[in-house]
């Protein structure tokens, strides 16, 4: 592939915002510039929203909620199939957006696009499966029904990292529920959101349904859109992936309102090795989980705590495979490690390495940013690393794999435990019964034995403590956009 965006797919690309079912410039006129991060180049210029367009969005969102919420499931499930049969058929297409706008390999867009439109289809197959209640009292003087209802317009704030897939683990559970919708896609990543946003629309406006179901306003501020729609009292929904730090500031001002909320926030997983282990298997596993779009991915493995008697052999594997990967555009053949997302992110990786080897850290491979135009940074192993050091307590967002040893058991959790964040954790071992125990013990909200990548559509995905609140994904996650309804009867 080229290293532009192919033709054919940047002439269907969404610039504006979409409120009420029409796209639309900014009521200020303004634009905002969408880099490709392996390339540093402006690939396109899109819409910057602002109070009055979030305003507009909310307006719209609400006036579609009474005739969406009394849709019938059937027909709220249909239209999701329909999505999700579009998805599939243009993958390649929504693939190249990702891959040009986030840096991923092209082999990552496209595997990024089926996880998204398998939640798409999961809800598609759940919007007609919302069960109630329905008993006599114990007493014998009534009848109880409880029923479930959609809780209303929602906010929905997504990540950069994963564009499609963030957007779909939000938007189809909301309108499989009954829920209309505000999307505020990612500064850095809106061209997918905008794509699929089209796809949406133009399949509610085939079967005349609400055309203010989904309503998306790009911004290069955040809280412009977010301040001013956590403030309404219309607004009844917020789900949120990101930074802790932003997520306690949304939930704070969430909290005048009452709003339900749903945080999907950062991580700092423990990658757990134990002597039984089968280290071909742990290895392919830890490049999957560390590797995965360059290491920015909250469910990234972050600490490699490996048992002492076989640290140097899984290192040294390890670096091997490291050695291996190939860095470059994604969108060229062969290519296993994209670029990370933008300068910033580069700097801060080079600096918690930095920091590591002054302590006493010995680089494997890796280590530097390579000389090249974009945001590249090598795919890098880290021995002999402290406990102590900010590689290993903070959350990298990038290709670092620092290597931790530990002696038993209860070392090993008291290190992956000795953390404010729990949303997964990864443990190689043989032992069934060690398993068992690291899935009661371990403080994650997922747990993976044995493998190295644990999201799917069908099961709950979120974390405890400050990894944030609620679950995404499953049937867990249907339930974040309903509220029940006791009837005494």
């Amino acid at each position: 592939m080229s290293r532009s965006l192919p033709p054919t797919v940047a002439a269907h690309v969404p610039t504006g915002m979409l409120v009420g079912g029409r796209w639309r410039p900014a009521r200020s006129g303004a634009t905002f510039e969408v880099e490709d991060p392996a390339t540093a180049r402006t690939i396109f210029e899109v819409a910057d929203g602002g109070e009055d367009d979030a305003r507009d969005a909310l307006d719209a969102a609400v006036e579609a909620f009474g005739p969406w919420r009394r849709t019938a499931p059937r027909v709220r499930s249909d239209l999701l199939r329909a999505v999700y049969e579009v998805l599939t058929a243009r993958t390649e297409d929504i693939a190249a957006l990702v891959t040009f706008e986030g840096g991923k390999p092209l082999a990552e867009s496209r595997a990024e696009v089926a996880y998204a439109a398998e939640y798409v289809r999961w809800y598609s197959e759940q919007a007609v499966r919302v069960d109630g209640l329905a008993r006599r009292a114990p007493a014998g003087t009534h009848h109880q029904l409880v029923l479930r209802r959609p809780v209303g317009p929602a906010l929905l704030i997504a990540p950069w990292n994963f564009p499609i897939a963030m957007i779909a683990r939000k938007v189809a559970p909301a309108l499989a529920a009954g829920c209309t919708c505000v999307v505020k896609p990612a500064q850095l990543t809106p061209l997918t959101t905008l794509y699929v946003a089209e796809i949406i629309r133009a399949e509610l406006e085939a079967r005349d349904l609400p055309t203010g179901v989904l309503n998306v306003v790009a911004s290069s501020s955040a809280r412009r859109i977010s301040e001013p729609l956590l403030a309404d009292p219309r607004l009844r929904k917020l789900s949120f992936t990101g930074s802790t730090q932003v997520g306690a500031t949304l939930l704070a001002a969430a909290a005048p309102s009452v709003l339900r909320t749903s945080m999907e926030l950062g991580g700092n997983a423990p990658f757990l090795v134990f002597a039984d282990a089968d280290l071909d298997a742990a290895v392919e596993g830890a490049v999957q989980a560390k590797m995965r779009n360059s290491g920015q991915t909250c469910v990234a493995a972050n600490r490699f705590l490996v048992h002492a008697s076989v640290a140097d052999e899984f290192s040294r594997r390890l670096t091997s495979a490291f050695e291996g990967l190939v860095l470059g555009h994604g969108a060229d053949a062969g290519v296993t490690v994209g670029p990370l997302i933008e300068r910033s992110a580069v700097e801060r990786v080079a600096e918690v390495v930095a920091q590591a080897t002054d302590g006493g850290a010995r680089i494997r491979t890796g280590g530097g940013t390579p000389r090249r135009d974009g945001y590249f940074f090598q795919p890098t192993v880290l021995t002999k690393v402290s406990p102590d050091a900010r590689v290993v307590t903070e959350e990298t967002f990038g290709p670092v794999a620092p290597v931790v040893t530990f002696g038993d058991e209860d070392e090993a959790l008291r290190l992956a435990n000795g953390t404010p964040f729990g949303l997964v954790a990864y443990a190689y071992t043989r032992d069934v019964g060690r398993a068992m125990r690291l899935a009661e013990e371990l403080e994650a909200g997922m747990v993976g034995i044995n493998r190295g990548m644990v999201s799917d559509a069908s099961a709950p995905f979120g974390g405890v403590k400050m990894s944030g609140l609620g679950r995404e994904g499953g049937e867990l996650g249907l339930e974040e956009y309903l509220e029940p309804v006791y009837v005494a009867l």
